[in-house]
């Protein structure tokens, strides 16, 4: 098949061009919007990650361009119109898993660099100052951590954090994992959740339930000094109460992976522009925020399976095979990617 590939970087090319199986694969750089949907004219496929934007309009322009194939490098679908892919006789498969260690381990990354005031030491010794006020801690040991979402990543931080450092921990799911209970997690309903943890650790899907779980309300009700950290979708936090709980202080501090907005931003060198959003500007202001550009699956260990598992969709849509990772016209918004 003839595959059009948005939005690629050098590590793309590398991976998928090594699980290739065949296909004739053409890679673009620009992401796919309504500005590029006539870049996909005459291919069979396309291939796109989380922040390539597939609405109506886009999809209808694929379609009338010969694209018969919506291939997903990632898990996350939420930024495909389904209802439009299905009615315009569009086949859309996904990366359901890669590796959700890479992501679990980042996460405990972010949590204890940021806990540890890791990324300001740095930058600190960077210019030769090596003093300690400002970079006081706390130990992980012993405090209540909250993880919402306990799927593949989520159960991997979960464990992690009650059996590897020693953390209460308490986790939120519509379904309970056996393995957990076991170890002593408990689980309770997220607004249960958010007024006992000193920790809250995001990792599920984003839904109409799910978005903005963080907000105003929430963190109100929570503990003074909550951590966040988020590594699964951005719009799971509603951005401008985080940054009010951050000014009065009842946030003690965030980490990011991901945020709401992140589409005009992550995945591009922007150093030498002008950047327009003023809400991750002032976010960008807190001592105690960390912000990385979305790269918690970025190991080779994920992008290996990734391209492995993309091309694998493609050669058995191409060959009329069952598709294990199609992704159902019906289905809610998926996990992050």
């Amino acid at each position: 098949m003839r595959i059009a590939i948005f939005g690629t970087k050098g590590y793309d090319r590398h991976f998928l061009s090594a699980a290739n199986q065949g296909h004739e694969l053409h890679f673009l750089e620009p992401r796919l919007d309504a500005d590029t949907a006539s870049l996909g004219e005459g291919f069979e496929a396309v291939c796109v990650f989380v922040n390539d934007r597939l609405d109506a309009a886009v999809l209808a322009k694929l379609a009338a361009g010969g694209t018969r194939l919506i291939a997903l490098r990632c898990a996350g679908y939420n930024n495909v119109d389904l209802v439009a892919a299905a009615d315009l006789g569009l086949t859309v498969v996904r990366v359901p898993a890669y590796s959700p260690h890479a992501v679990a381990e980042f996460t405990v990354a972010l949590l204890m660099a940021l806990d540890r005031r890791i990324h300001r030491a740095w930058a600190r010794v960077r210019e030769n100052n090596f003093a300690l006020d400002g970079l006081i801690g706390r130990n992980l040991h012993g405090r209540v951590a909250g993880v919402i979402g306990t799927g593949r990543i989520g159960a991997l931080v979960a464990r992690t954090l009650k059996l590897g450092f020693g953390c209460e921990v308490l986790a939120s799911d519509v379904a309970e994992d056996p393995e957990l209970l076991a170890m002593g997690v408990r689980y309770v309903s997220p607004r249960d959740l958010l007024e006992q943890v000193d920790i809250v650790s995001l990792h599920c899907p984003l839904t109409p339930d799910t978005r903005h779980i963080i907000n105003a309300d929430a963190i109100g009700r929570a503990r003074d000094g909550l951590v966040i950290v988020n590594t699964s979708r951005g719009a799971l936090i509603d951005t401008q109460a985080l940054v009010a709980g951050l000014k009065s202080r009842k946030i003690g501090g965030v980490a990011l992976d991901v945020y709401e907005q992140e589409a005009d931003l992550f995945f591009e060198d922007l150093s030498n522009e002008i950047i327009e959003d003023d809400l991750f500007q002032r976010l960008l202001t807190f001592p105690n925020v960390l912000v990385t550009g979305h790269q918690a699956f970025l190991t080779e260990e994920a992008l290996a399976s990734i391209a492995e598992t993309t091309m694998a969709n493609i050669s058995d849509f191409a060959a009329g095979r069952p598709l294990a990772n199609r992704v159902d016209p019906q289905a809610a918004i998926a996990p992050r990617g």
